[in-house]
């Protein structure tokens, strides 16, 4: 699959992708490597009070467990994208499955809080490796777009499905054997990946580093993302106002900044910022923070809602959370293809965040006294609308990316689902804490003041998720196909994946 021959990109080594069959086995090997990626990043916070008891890690070091993990995964996605589109993108999807494997036997072994933390931040650059390229590697297999709405609606599902199972496996695996399992499970998934990957993959040999030789890009993407990072998984501690977060991200935005300023003027740009001018792209990555904002936090609170006031276990938690991921993965594999092939993706997008909108509308009125059959499960049946969404966000996301491109795009549309994530659980649980601390000073019970920050949280993140409908609705007005159509091709341009068959 490569540009056409009027419009060829000379440093470019065309991809060869597999026919019939053998596509769906790259996608199946794909879809496991990203499954194994989230389950890790949900596994690991059901073992934390175990980890702390047995490496004696203090209150404040624990919480970077996750945040090492976090950093490292969220800064590195995009340079490890466009990294992948210049020495290709298989070689950089086994190269971060070998780190990942690697890095979680390491932590599986760790004796001492350095080690874990040390291991963690490797699995860290080894998910970003992997994860930036696996959608680019989809969107040149399945080119007919019916085969790639099915084939991102697998996708999708392995992102919607991994946080549950991940729940409930990392409870299952800490109480029959010990919190080291949750690392080594990850062991022979990540043998069964490369071993399958080698001759599934499509080979392809990447634009070569000279297309984007911009080491001072590197340098400021890479060091603007950590910071912003940084500051955002810093907000609970030190409060949305303070000025140790505020400085951390708004430093991370002007290097961030610094960085597209340069891309303009490269002469060999690491990132080329004609991806920037699809609206359909830029409209699809802002609804994705907002919207991934809202159904992170919404993971992240309504277990803790669980925990908290309803006395639940972590993993009775994991249980009750299942049927949204159940939703979730019915649609997605199931009607979200079909509806988006007969009513277009935007349209399909809108219908979901409608249904999600309702679903924390519904969830911000929880009681003190909550049960699970009226209060919860009518939420967990109405987020099957991310079940819609998140296809249709990927689709969109992916639209205008060029072959050559497709690393990059993949890599910009994981960064930003990362942002949104950070964002929404480090803004909604420190308003969700204060506003329960403010009850609690008033007199309020511990259970009613908890009560009363997670409503407050929920309503946040419907208005969220309003917010992302009217970005979607302005900004997403055309289909990329129709846009595509009625934009003429300009000389030395090679058509963008969306436009092949």
């Amino acid at each position: 699959m490569s540009a056409s021959p009027a419009s060829p990109v000379p440093s470019q080594s065309p991809s060869v992708p597999p026919q019939g069959s053998s596509r769906w086995v790259a996608l199946g090997v794909i879809a496991t490597g990203t499954l194994m990626i989230i389950l890790d990043g949900s596994i690991v916070t059901v073992a934390l009070p175990a980890i702390q008891d047995d490496l004696n890690f203090t209150p404040t070091a624990l919480s970077w467990v996750v945040n090492a993990y976090l950093i490292a995964f969220g800064s590195l996605l995009l340079l490890a994208g466009r990294l992948g589109d210049l020495i290709g993108r298989k070689r950089m999807f086994l190269a971060g499955t070998a780190v990942f494997t690697a890095a979680s036997l390491l932590a599986g072994m760790a004796t001492s809080p350095g080690v874990l933390l040390a291991a963690r931040f490797l699995q860290g650059v080894g998910s970003a490796m992997a994860a930036a390229v696996g959608l680019g590697i989809l969107v040149t297999l399945f080119t007919e777009p019916r085969e790639r709405a099915r084939a991102i609606g697998v996708f999708s599902f392995t992102g919607a499905a991994g946080a549950s199972i991940g729940q409930v496996l990392g409870g299952v695996l800490t109480d029959a054997l010990d919190w080291h399992w949750i690392f080594y499970v990850n062991l022979p998934i990540g043998a069964a990946v490369l071993a399958l990957a080698v001759p599934a993959l499509p080979v392809d040999r990447g634009l070569g580093l000279r297309a984007g030789a911009d080491a001072w890009g590197a340098l400021l993407i890479t060091s603007g993302l950590m910071l912003g990072i940084y500051g955002v998984v810093n907000i609970e501690a030190y409060g949305v106002s303070s000025w140790q977060a505020a400085g951390l991200i708004v430093t991370g935005v002007v290097l961030v900044a610094a960085f597209v300023v340069r891309q303009a003027r490269a002469r060999t740009p690491l990132m080329p910022l004609r991806i920037l001018r699809s609206r359909t792209v830029v409209g699809a990555n802002v609804t994705q923070i907002l919207t991934l904002a809202a159904m992170f936090a919404f993971q992240v609170l309504a277990a803790l809602y669980m925990q908290e006031v309803l006395g639940y276990g972590a993993l009775a938690t994991g249980l009750a959370m299942l049927p949204a991921a159940v939703m979730i993965g019915a649609v997605s594999l199931g009607a979200s293809a079909r509806l988006s092939a007969r009513f277009g993706q935007r349209r399909v997008l809108l219908a979901g965040l409608a249904l999600l909108a309702g679903a924390l509308g519904y969830l911000a009125r929880v009681p003190v006294q909550g049960e699970y059959v009226p209060d919860l499960l009518p939420v967990m049946l109405l987020i099957s609308g991310g079940g819609l969404v998140l296809p249709a966000l990927a689709g969109l996301g992916m639209s205008a990316a060029r072959e050559e491109d497709a690393g990059l795009a993949s890599g910009l549309f994981n960064t930003t689902q990362q942002i949104g994530m950070a964002l929404g659980v480090a803004v909604l649980s420190t308003l969700s804490a204060a506003r329960a601390n403010a009850l609690m000073d008033s007199g309020s019970s511990q259970a009613a003041a908890l009560t009363g920050g997670y409503r407050l949280a929920f309503a946040v993140g419907a208005g969220l998720i309003g917010a992302a409908f009217v970005v979607a609705l302005v900004v997403l007005r055309r289909p990329a196909r129709t846009a595509e159509r009625e934009t003429p091709p300009t000389p030395g341009r090679a058509p963008s994946l969306s436009s092949r068959s």
